[in-house]
C-alpha cells in the first residue's frame, strides 16, 4: 500500500496537472476563449432559464434537471472538506489557482458537455444516453477511439464501486453523531439510492432538481452570514489570497507554511477535483438533456463548472480564512475546518448540526448520481441486464461502507480516477476539432445566438 500511495501522489503532482490544466489551455485557446467573449450570453442562457420548462429540442430531461444531476455528483465532500485542505497544504494563495483552473475548466466541460449531446443515442428503453464512452466511440473514426471509450467506461465503473464505502462513511459517521447505527442508515440510504436510480433518468433529474437546489442555497446563505459577521476581514482574506499566489506563505498557528509550488498544487489539484472537469462523468448527465443544438448544453456544462468552484469553494474559502480557522488547524485536522467556522459563528450545536445536515444532502445527492453513472456504464459495456445487476453491486457497496475497512482507499481511488481522465482527455483533444465547428456553428446562427451577424 505505501508503493500504491506514493504513485497515486506521483500521478497526481505534474502529470495530472499538465494534463488537466494544459488540456484546459489548449481548449480555451482552440476555442477562441469563448468562456470570456460570451460571458454574459451564457449567464442568461443558464442562470436565466434555469427553471423554464419549455424546452426546445429531443430529450429525456430538462437542461436544469442535466445540471442538476450533474451538480449533484460535483458538489459534495470536496467542496467543504477539499477547500479546507488546499488552504492548509497551499495557503490561501490556493483559492487563487483554484480559480484558475476552473476558469480553463470551463472550456473543458463545455466540450465534454457538446460531445455528450452530439453523440448521444437511445437505448432499448427509449432513454437518451451518452457520455464519453460514446463520444469517444462515435467521434474517433478508428479501433483507438472505441478502445479509449471502453478504457473509460470501465475505469469510471471500477472507480465508482470503490470509492462508494467512503462516501457512505461520510453519512454514517455524520449520522452517529446523533447515535444513529451506521447499519441503520446505510440501510436508509439504499432505500432511497435504489428507488430513485431503478426509477430511470427521470427520477434521478426529478429528485436532483429539487434536491441540489435547496442544499446549495442553504450552505451558501449560511456561509455567507458567516463572512458578512467578518465583514471586515474581508479585504485581508482577498489580499491573502492574491499575495500567496505568488509569494511564500510564513508559518502562523498551526499553518506549517508553503511555497508557490504548493498553492498551484494544492489549488489546481482540487479544483479540478472539486469540478470533474476532464472526467467526462457530468457528460452522461447532459446527454439525456432536452436541447435544440449541441453547444447549448455546453453552456450549461460553463455555468456548472463556475456555480461548483467558483462560487461554492470560494465561499467555503472566506469562510475559513475570514474566521481565521486556517491559522488554528493542521493539516491533519484541515477536515475540521469549516465545521469549526459553522461552530464558532452559530454554536457548536446548531452549527455543527446543520453543517451535519448540509454533508448530509452533499454526499446523498452524489451518491444518487455515481450509482446511476455506474449502472450505465455497466449497460455501455455489458448490456442493460448487467447494467441493473451492477445496480445491486452498487447497493452492496453502500453497506459494505457502514462496517467495512477503507485503510488507503483513497490512493486506489486517485490511480483508478487517473485512468478515467487519461484516455478521456486524449479523446478531447483529438475531438476538439468537431466542438470547435459546433461552436462557431451555434454562435453564428441568429437563431441561436442573437448576436450573431445575419
Amino acid at each position: 500500500m505505501e508503493t500504491i500511495t506514493k504513485i497515486a501522489n506521483w500521478i497526481w503532482g505534474p502529470p495530472m496537472l499538465i494534463l488537466l490544466v494544459g488540456g484546459g489551455i489548449f481548449l480555451t485557446i482552440k476555442l477562441g476563449f469563448f468562456q470570456f467573449r460570451y460571458l454574459g450570453f451564457i449567464f442568461s442562457q443558464t442562470l436565466g432559464k434555469m427553471f423554464e420548462k419549455n424546452t426546445k429540442g429531443e430529450g429525456s430531461i430538462t437542461p436544469f434537471q442535466a445540471l442538476s444531476s450533474a451538480l449533484a455528483s460535483t458538489i459534495g465532500g470536496a467542496n467543504i472538506v477539499g477547500v479546507p485542505a488546499a488552504i492548509a497544504m497551499g495557503g490561501p494563495g490556493a483559492i487563487f489557482w483554484m480559480w484558475v483552473t476552473a476558469i480553463v475548466g470551463q472550456a473543458t466541460k463545455f466540450t465534454e458537455a457538446t460531445l455528450g449531446v452530439a453523440y448521444r443515442e437511445k437505448n432499448e428503453e427509449g432513454e437518451y444516453v451518452g457520455g464519453p464512452y460514446y463520444y469517444l466511440k462515435n467521434g474517433i473514426k478508428s479501433n483507438a477511439g472505441k478502445v479509449l471509450g471502453t478504457m473509460c467506461a470501465f475505469f469510471f465503473m471500477v472507480e465508482i464501486l470503490a470509492s462508494l464505502p467512503v462516501q457512505t462513511q461520510s453519512i454514517t459517521q455524520t449520522l452517529s453523531t446523533i447515535h444513529i447505527p451506521p447499519v441503520v442508515s446505510a440501510l436508509a440510504v439504499i432505500v432511497v439510492v435504489g428507488i430513485v436510480v431503478f426509477g430511470g433518468v427521470q427520477r434521478v433529474g426529478e429528485v436532483t432538481e429539487k434536491l441540489v437546489p435547496f442544499m446549495a442555497v442553504v450552505y451558501l446563505i449560511l456561509s455567507l452570514v458567516i463572512i458578512f459577521a467578518n465583514a471586515s476581514r474581508i479585504p485581508e482574506a482577498f489580499s491573502l489570497i492574491f499575495k500567496g499566489a505568488f509569494t511564500a506563505q510564513a508559518a502562523v498557528g498551526g499553518f506549517a507554511g508553503a511555497g508557490i509550488a504548493q498553492a498551484i498544487r494544492w489549488g489546481s489539484a482540487r479544483g479540478m477535483y472539486s469540478n470533474e472537469a476532464g472526467m467526462g462523468s457530468t457528460s452522461i448527465s447532459h446527454a439525456a438533456a432536452s436541447t435544440d443544438h449541441p453547444a447549448r448544453q455546453g453552456l450549461w456544462g460553463v455555468f456548472e463548472v463556475f456555480m461548483d468552484t467558483i462560487v461554492i469553494c470560494t465561499m467555503t474559502g472566506l469562510v475559513v480564512i475570514t474566521t481565521g480557522i486556517w491559522k488554528e488547524v493542521s493539516a491533519q485536522d484541515a477536515a475540521s475546518a469549516v465545521a469549526r467556522a459553522f461552530q464558532s459563528q452559530f454554536g457548536q450545536a446548531f452549527g455543527g448540526g446543520i453543517l451535519s445536515v448540509c454533508i448530509l444532502l452533499f454526499v446523498l445527492s452524489t451518491i444518487i448520481v455515481m450509482v446511476f453513472y455506474c449502472r450505465k456504464q455497466a449497460e455501455n459495456l455489458f448490456g442493460l441486464s448487467v447494467g441493473k445487476v451492477i445496480t445491486f453491486v452498487c447497493l452492496g457497496c453502500i453497506l459494505y461502507g457502514a462496517f467495512g475497512k477503507l485503510d488507503n482507499m483513497f490512493a486506489i481511488l486517485d490511480i483508478t480516477l487517473a485512468a478515467v481522465i487519461l484516455p478521456n482527455m486524449i479523446g478531447l483533444v483529438m475531438l476538439s476539432g468537431k466542438v470547435k465547428d459546433l461552436k462557431n456553428d451555434f454562435f453564428s446562427n441568429p437563431k441561436f445566438y442573437p448576436g450573431a451577424k445575419k
